[in-house]
């Protein structure tokens, strides 16, 4: 049975951020991920976090100037310090939160030569610092529409930086709304991309809302999911329509399901997506 997070940047913003923690136990969610936490200290997010009997499924690593524009900066020149700074806080707070898994963004890189070079240099020394705090690094496709410029741009994309990067301590993280408008064709995609995949979001498309409208059928999906051996969390990265609790109906079947506990990626013995170790 698929097993969700609910996204704390944009589910439940009806409540400021620390108490959103506490009303994603209440809505029947077992685990909670976000963008970034780095309002608060450590110390308050692990009190909402436990507070809540919450698993922390994901995060981001800082990602430079976000009001400014930027998002990521793994791909940009001149940022070492700040990319090397940056890790180290994010894996401070995955530490405090027991969190696995760490998304690390790209950037928007323009047209830099280097930026390819850069950035897979900069997410193999991620992935081996945070490999000795017991931390996955992962990259996660944006799709142009929502993000422009972004440089992973699909999930072909993604996949072939990761053949690139080539560390073990490097997964997939798959937002089937992105990968949806870059590469469609999702039943093949999820099969095709599964040895590498970590972790799962989801939002209808086009409107990034509720998972119960728009042009995907996430019930099939979810089976899919579950019949090729998933376990990891699914992330609830949408934006809902209203009122956050109000527009959970698409969520009942799989409430009392919920049993606060996930292992990353496919690890199924036997299925055909099961993850490298």
């Amino acid at each position: 049975m698929p097993q969700f997070a609910a996204n704390l940047t944009l589910m439940f913003t009806e409540h400021p951020f620390l108490d959103r923690f506490a009303a994603a136990a209440e809505a029947g969610f077992r685990a909670v991920e976000y963008l970034f936490p780095y309002e608060h200290s450590a110390q308050e997010v692990a009190a909402a976090l436990n507070g809540a009997g919450l698993n922390q499924a994901l995060f981001n690593a800082p990602a430079g100037d976000w009001a400014a524009g930027e998002r990521g900066i793994a791909s940009l020149p001149g940022r070492d310090e700040e990319f090397s700074a940056g890790l180290v806080t994010a894996l401070q707070y995955a530490a405090a939160l027991d969190c696995r898994q760490l998304h690390v963004m790209a950037g928007i890189p323009g047209a830099d030569p280097q930026a390819r070079t850069r950035y897979i240099k900069r997410l193999r020394e991620a992935a081996e610092v945070a490999g000795e705090a017991g931390v996955r690094v992962l990259v996660e496709p944006i799709n142009p529409v929502d993000m422009p410029g972004y440089f992973v741009e699909s999930v072909r994309a993604g996949v072939e930086l990761l053949e690139e990067i080539d560390h073990p301590n490097t997964r997939l993280q798959l937002d089937l709304y992105h990968a949806q408008i870059t590469d469609g064709d999702l039943t093949r995609l999820i099969q095709r991309v599964a040895p590498l995949t970590a972790h799962i979001q989801i939002a209808s498309v086009p409107q990034r809302s509720e998972p119960d409208s728009g042009e995907l059928n996430h019930p099939y999906l979810f089976e899919l999911l579950d019949s090729s051996g998933y376990t990891g969390w699914i992330g609830c990265e949408y934006r809902p329509a209203a009122r956050t609790e109000d527009g959970l109906g698409w969520f009942a079947p799989y409430r009392a399901a919920q049993t606060g506990t996930a292992q990353p990626g496919f690890t199924q013995p036997g299925q055909p997506g099961q993850a490298r170790r």
